[in-house]
């Protein structure tokens, strides 16, 4: 094989499990390690990917820091298969949470539509607003700060009130999450707090997240793989990630 078809391949494989290995790299095309090692050296020059100890990672994307406003425009119909997958696993009389998520305005939507008797708790002033008319719906609201970019409240008075309660399912919006390194990020710090305070409140806690959010990353991490129970996802995402979700006994919905 020529090198520049190894690269091509290197590439192709890095795409399918996001990480490499130097060792595992060598014995598959049959070269030394230092040949590997120069390969990956090359690549990383032109941009195709980040060297680490031992390997190598996919070059991973910074999510885009829209206001709930906007991304409420963004991944409508995927957003909606998720929001459809949630409504269908919550049974009456339960208490939940829904978090500051565009997909949990649209889950709310559909609530509002049901006959489902259920306490829905929120943070989300648009999602306030949906069901406050709704009799077979209890409404609690948190209070707290405003936050005026996600339209819903964060912070130290909003997680006093979560605390005090044991929800029997919880919905929680991110921004990205690295299933190579478990982490799930989200921007803004008060938002991260609060919704890590959301899950410890949880007999449950179910992700809800289009299944391209697998590539990008927020800059605060609030929880890991290890904290949530099931990923409510649009499409699944390839056979690497689903293979680390299965080995952290996390469900794919």
């Amino acid at each position: 094989m020529f090198a520049e078809e190894r690269l091509s391949e290197i590439i192709s494989l890095l795409n399918s499990a996001g990480k490499l290995k130097v060792k595992e790299l060598s014995s598959r095309f049959s070269v030394t390690e230092d040949c590997i090692r120069k390969d990956l050296k090359i690549l990383e020059n032109q941009g195709h990917l980040k060297r680490t100890y031992g390997g190598a990672v996919q070059i991973r994307e910074s999510a885009n820091n829209y206001d709930i406003r906007s991304r409420k425009e963004i991944n409508v119909p995927s957003k909606t298969i998720i929001a459809e997958k949630a409504f269908g696993i919550i049974l009456d009389r339960e208490t939940i949470f829904l978090d500051l998520s565009t997909t949990n305005i649209l889950l709310a939507k559909l609530l509002a539509g049901s006959a489902k008797k259920v306490t829905v708790v929120t943070n989300t002033l648009e999602i306030l607003n949906i069901l406050c008319s709704q009799n077979n719906i209890t409404v609690v609201a948190t209070g707290g700060i405003l936050n005026k970019n996600l339209l819903g409240f964060t912070g130290a008075a909003t997680i006093e009130l979560i605390s005090r309660y044991k929800f029997d399912k919880s919905f929680i919006g991110s921004c990205g999450v690295d299933a190579f390194d478990k982490n799930i990020t989200t921007f803004d710090i008060d938002d991260g707090i609060t919704k890590k305070a959301i899950i410890e409140a949880s007999k449950k806690s179910y992700l809800v997240m289009e299944n391209n959010k697998f590539h990008f990353d927020g800059n605060y991490k609030f929880a890991t793989l290890d904290d949530i129970d099931c990923i409510i996802i649009d499409e699944l995402p390839d056979s690497e990630i689903i293979k680390i979700l299965e080995d952290s006994n996390i469900k794919l919905l």
